[in-house]
């Protein structure tokens, strides 16, 4: 009884070790005037510490009141709220686009106020690395901060308004006012992520983005992407570093295996270290926004937990190694979400399919299945080979190898490629017979016989090994070594 009731502890520790510390707020679909934004410009992170008044005072960003925005958003009223998470409430608000100051509703500029909840799981310290990143970051594909409230214990982040709200709604809400994305929207919002990231992971910025998913990842009137939430962002290695050591954090589903993977190490290799950490991949603990637990919290029970049931077992807690690699990964998991309609982790889903690359995997690797894994609501909008190309990118961006997932700006030029050959399709049953067909009578190797004429044979179909998603595959996945 004392060892179930250990490992049930176990795993909802584990899970909330692994599990996002909050969930970012996304906003709703409503109209508004969305601020213009910079082209992007050359910039370095700082790698040393900064302190709160070092980085306010270089974030050239407007400094709110908290009576200008309780103005702003009409008193935080609830109808305004445009979102909520793990950080607190997003409010709906106008300025004057000249003085900042609060401006009637539906004059000036919409804005989105994000109020920290004082008693949330997110707290100061996210609030002050979205102003240190935002504050400085200039691009196309990042969200613009405004400013921010910094008085007594009201902390809140004022970002320009995004009317079309998160491609998480646009992906997975069912209403009667979500029309289902078009491929081409798809692949336009894919690009404009991809360039995001590209830019945060350049010489010149060196940001690890860490919290790449959906939800994330705002869209203006015209579906342009922005990338949103940097409150978990971390500065990237610098000189001969390969990577960054910092604690797990990320959300359960998007966080790359090699990273999750270092949450734990033992000194031995007792049987208890391995019942704990095989749960970290496959949780069967079904956690909502609501159950997360800080690290912090985490920690504590964990420690409690060893003591009174593994006391013969010595454990310690391993800091992950980050990469902008592990972004790639998280990259792949949207990519596949924005090919499929089907969410990274769903409980709803039958036995088997929960785990969305899991279950993908056994189709993506296949020219025959590959259509199974594709949303049925933008059937025929792409051709075969479109589709093709846009599947393999997803498999090599979940490479099991992080060296053999490409870096973000071969991701764009791929990308690039895609729009530029897109064609429309035919109806699914009509891509897969052309699938069939191409296999059937795909590449022949040619084989000269002594009279000097040629016997044709077929070429021999990948099996399970060629995927990138093994870790046997080695030779396929050079063409995406950096």
């Amino acid at each position: 009884m004392d060892l179930c009731f250990g490992l049930v502890v176990a795993e909802h520790v584990m899970l909330c070790l692994v599990l996002h510390l909050g969930v970012s707020s996304t906003y709703g679909i409503k109209d508004g005037n969305d601020l213009s934004c910079s082209s992007s410009k050359s910039f370095s992170v700082p790698t040393t510490p900064r302190t709160e008044g070092e980085i306010l005072q270089a974030s050239n960003l407007k400094s709110f009141s908290f009576n200008d925005l309780k103005t702003a958003t009409r008193n935080f009223r609830p109808d305004s709220v445009l979102g909520e998470g793990g950080f607190g409430c997003v409010f709906k608000g106008w300025i004057d686009e000249h003085s900042f100051t609060a401006a009637k509703p539906g004059t000036g500029i919409v804005i989105a106020a994000k109020r920290l909840n004082q008693e949330g799981l997110q707290g100061h310290k996210e609030w002050l690395a979205e102003i240190n990143y935002l504050g400085q970051l200039d691009h196309p594909n990042l969200v613009k901060l405004i400013g921010y409230c910094l008085e007594d214990d009201h902390r809140l982040l004022v970002y320009e308004f995004m009317p079309r709200g998160s491609l998480e709604n646009h992906l997975f809400r069912r209403a009667s006012y979500i029309q289902p994305l078009s491929w081409n929207y798809r692949m336009k919002i894919a690009l404009g992520a991809a360039k995001g990231l590209a830019f945060l992971h350049s010489d010149e910025v060196k940001v690890i983005y860490r919290d790449f998913k959906t939800s994330n990842i705002l869209l203006d009137t015209n579906f342009n992407a922005k990338l949103s939430d940097f409150g978990l962002a971390k500065d990237g290695p610098t000189g001969e570093k390969s990577h960054v050591s910092t604690r797990v954090m990320g959300t359960f589903g998007y966080a790359a295996p090699e990273y999750m993977a270092t949450v734990l190490k033992s000194q031995d290799q007792g049987p208890p270290f391995n019942i704990i950490l095989r749960f970290i991949p496959s949780p069967s603990l079904n956690l909502h926004e609501k159950d997360y637990r800080t690290l912090d919290e985490c920690c504590t029970l964990f420690y409690n937990f060893i003591y009174w049931d593994l006391t013969h077992s010595s454990f310690y807690f391993h800091e992950g190694h980050l990469t902008t690699k592990s972004d790639v990964y998280s990259f792949g998991v949207v990519l596949l979400e924005m090919l499929s309609g089907k969410r990274a982790i769903d409980r709803n889903r039958p036995t088997g399919e929960q785990n969305l690359v899991d279950w993908a995997k056994r189709f993506l690797t296949s020219k025959r299945k590959i259509l199974e894994v594709f949303d049925a609501r933008i059937e025929g909008q792409y051709s075969f080979g479109v589709a093709l190309k846009a599947a393999n990118l997803a498999i090599h961006c979940l490479s099991v190898e992080p060296r053999f997932r490409p870096n973000m700006e071969k991701v764009v030029r791929i990308l690039e490629q895609l729009q530029d050959s897109n064609g429309i399709g035919g109806s699914r049953n009509e891509i897969r017979q052309n699938s069939t067909r191409n296999s059937r009578n795909g590449p022949k190797h040619r084989r000269r016989s002594v009279n000097g004429a040629y016997n044709e044979k077929a070429a021999p179909s990948p099996g399970p090994s060629a995927s990138p998603l093994h870790k046997s595959n080695i030779k396929e996945e050079n063409s995406f070594d950096t």
